[in-house]
């Protein structure tokens, strides 16, 4: 045996609560506790996992663990590759930094507050539906290897969301608060929900919704588009932190999340966008969805680019992985959804830089344009090369300044095509950390918290609408 680890949950909780037309629509949760343990023998992983934390049951994990690892040995001939990581953590603990721990606050208080910012989207004569909804999460685990490293740490996650679906016209239109698919998402407590501030945006998210309706389509044709925050994060989700994974780039994913365009002979040669363009990994923002102290491998998280003014210069990688690209250690990003599944490379915070100019500055250098706000759909292949995306918002550009809306606009390129057309990005000031709840991997499936950082993005001459 070359190493073995063991995670455990005790507990893991999760929380629903989402109120729809004036009522309760969702009151739920979640409790579990386990352990998943691994094993590494020289050409072969084998990983086991329970549900009884009793001693005969964790033995027999482990028995299991073992003899899938003999078993894998027999697929391989190679031996894996492995990374020794000198400074993990000995026995230290982290917990999530908050006032307010939404799991000790009562059903009523929560409730109440969505309660009150889905009343304020009522009013408006052709919206016909309206909802808002927070989600949390609550986990303590404990982690340990055979190579002397173990920590523990409680990490809260919390979020919420408000949106309003107007009817008539011939059109459904929906706008939502303060991002789509349910909102937006951090690590920390119900501070951060109330700080959204959702009952104070729920009168202009109505009125949007409505406007959208009677808004004219959107343009087609080749032109100059400005991104906003949140679709630029998940722009940079789609086509950068998937692209990235290691695991992927080596075809480890092939068979269910797909594979990538890159390859590791990419690396410090391929021009994946403009100079305006640096996007990094950092795992250790305060607050970040994507944020930890150590990764599922008791390696301790750090901060390294994956893009350098447009060039290629890393991936996000483990252990295993890491040896395969030159690395000379893992990049730490190795995770696992919990204790009954076996860790794999996810995304942490994965942000593209800010800039120098304002957003007002970059909408001043396009006479004729479109903006992009809060996504409603996207489309991207198994490479991550070929997209589509769609957003709530659309509104003209007309000489340097926002215009009237435009209903369900699409943009639509190739990955490095694209990034090449990036023109310039906003300041600090408009740079926001998104989180994201519920990114999908592996198989069998997990679903993973990610972050992403990102301004507002100017980009020339592209594809709006179909060709």
């Amino acid at each position: 045996m070359r190493f073995a680890d063991v995670r455990g949950n005790a507990p893991r909780r999760f929380e629903a609560i989402a109120v729809r037309d004036g009522e309760p629509e969702r009151l739920s949760r979640h409790e579990e506790s386990g352990i998943g343990i691994r094993v590494l023998r020289r050409c072969g992983w084998g990983f086991a996992a329970t549900s009884s934390l009793t001693r005969p049951a964790v033995r027999e994990a482990a028995r299991t663990a073992l003899r899938l690892a003999r078993l894998a040995e027999a697929t391989r001939k190679r031996p894996i590759p492995w990374t020794e990581e000198a400074h993990g953590p000995r026995g230290e603990r982290y917990e999530t930094p908050l006032r307010k721990d939404p799991f000790e606050l009562s059903l009523e208080e929560k409730l109440g507050r969505l309660r009150e910012a889905e009343a304020r989207l009522h009013g408006r004569a052709q919206v016909r539906s309206t909802r808002a909804q927070s989600l949390a999460w609550s986990e303590e685990r404990h982690y340990a290897n055979s190579e002397g490293v173990s920590y523990s740490v409680h990490l809260v996650h919390v979020g919420a969301g408000i949106e309003a679906t107007a009817v008539g016209e011939g059109e459904v239109q929906r706008r939502s608060y303060p991002t789509s698919f349910g909102g937006d998402f951090a690590q920390g407590g119900w501070e951060f929900v109330e700080g959204l501030g959702l009952e104070d945006h729920a009168e202009e998210c109505a009125r949007t919704a409505e406007e959208l309706l009677h808004a004219p389509a959107a343009p087609t044709g080749r032109m100059d588009i400005v991104l906003a925050s949140d679709q630029l994060a998940l722009q940079v989700h789609e086509s950068v932190g998937h692209a990235t994974e290691l695991d992927r780039v080596l075809g480890y994913e092939a068979g269910f999340a797909g594979t990538s365009f890159l390859s590791v002979g990419d690396l410090g040669e391929l021009p994946y966008g403009s100079p305006a363009m640096s996007v990094e990994s950092d795992a250790t923002l305060p607050g970040g969805l994507g944020s930890f102290p150590w990764d599922d491998e008791g390696v301790p998280t750090h901060r390294y680019p994956l893009v350098e003014k447009g060039t290629l210069v890393g991936f996000l990688s483990s252990r295993s992985t890491a040896p395969e690209a030159g690395f000379p250690q893992s990049g730490a990003t190795c995770r696992a959804a919990g204790w009954s599944r076996t860790p794999l490379i996810r995304m942490t915070n994965v942000n593209l830089a800010p800039g120098e100019r304002s957003p007002e500055e970059l909408l001043s250098e396009v006479k004729e344009g479109l903006y992009f706000e809060t996504n409603r759909s996207w489309s991207i292949d198994d490479r991550r090369l070929n997209f589509q995306f769609g957003t709530e918002v659309g509104r003209r550009i007309v000489k340097g300044e926002l215009g009237p809306l435009v209903r369900n606009p699409i943009y639509s390129g190739m990955t490095p095509q694209f990034w090449g057309r990036l023109a310039a990005v906003s300041d600090r000031g408009s740079w926001h950390l998104w989180g994201i709840p519920n990114c999908g991997k592996g198989q069998p499936g997990q679903v993973g918290l990610v972050g992403h950082g990102a301004p507002w993005g100017l980009f020339t001459d592209v594809q709006v609408g179909l060709p």
